[in-house]
């Protein structure tokens, strides 16, 4: 995340100063590709020494360099998600962490940062077989995962799941059970998450192309992004447009769902299908 908007500010600053990325990388003996693409964010450890230069080059004051500077340093320092590396195949929990609001629509599953361990355990096991240590790992890492919900300035959470998750049994009837409680309490006691249920009774709605994520951040420079999970790494929509056909299907879904207190209320009579 950070070195992410180390990229957009060097490129502000380039654009401010009038040059263009070929008269940079002609100044500085690069090749051409270079520094588009760390604007473009595909590199790895910023080098402070290359900041500097860069920073010189564009008549930042000693102030934005040092600024610029130390954006580099937090940027090669690891998250908590890089002790597992075996289980997150993508950046996506970086960008989440930093994340100052997650609005998700989930047609499949629960919501990561929603799911009990048990549900998390069973929804692990599914499409290939795995051994209960990497069970262990998966569970172990969502839940840590799930603390940013308890930070002292956590992300505003709003999730709508279609009805079909609370239908679609995950494990046993007491996993069941056990989450879409967890799911009923956190809508009345938690004023940071709201969670909406959309009725099968809609029909066709703007969510039938699959489940997404809109992550928006405080800092003006870091763009909001659009996220589907795959199977393998995830898609990230950044370009305006983009993100803007997500949040106008979010919305349509958020209006078309049940009222938090009514989604409650279908929750609880979800829950004697589980007894």
């Amino acid at each position: 995340m950070r070195r992410r908007r180390l990229s957009a500010e060097l490129r502000r600053l380039r654009e401010e100063s009038g040059l263009t990325a070929k008269q940079v990388g002609d100044r500085l003996g690069w090749s051409g590709g270079r520094l588009t693409n760390m604007e473009q964010n595909k590199w790895k450890r910023p080098d402070p020494v290359i900041i500097r230069a860069l920073a010189g080059l564009y008549s930042a004051t000693p102030e934005v360099t040092e600024g610029l500077v130390l954006l580099a340093k937090q940027s090669r320092e690891k998250g908590w998600w890089s002790r597992y590396n075996d289980v997150f195949t993508d950046s996506y929990v970086g960008f989440e962490a930093e994340a100052s609001a997650v609005s998700t629509y989930q047609s499949m599953v629960v919501h990561g940062l929603l799911q009990t361990p048990e549900y998390a355990a069973a929804s692990t096991r599914i499409g290939k077989s795995r051994s209960p240590k990497t069970i262990e790992r998966v569970v172990q890492a969502r839940l840590e995962r799930q603390e940013i919900l308890d930070q002292d300035d956590p992300p505003k959470l709003w999730c709508v799941l279609d009805e079909s998750v609370l239908l679609r049994p995950a494990g046993d009837k007491q996993v069941m059970r056990n989450q879409i409680e967890k799911l009923i309490r956190l809508i009345e006691t938690a004023d940071h998450i709201k969670i909406q249920v959309l009725p099968l009774t809609i029909g066709l709605h703007p969510g039938i192309a699959g489940s997404f994520t809109i992550l928006d951040f405080a800092n003006p420079l870091d763009q909001s992004i659009a996220y589907i999970e795959t199977r393998t790494d995830g898609l990230y929509l950044e370009e305006g447009e983009e993100v803007q056909v997500h949040r106008d299907a979010w919305d349509e879904i958020r209006v078309m769902a049940l009222h938090p207190d009514a989604s409650a209320d279908l929750m609880v009579q979800t829950l004697k299908k589980y007894e």
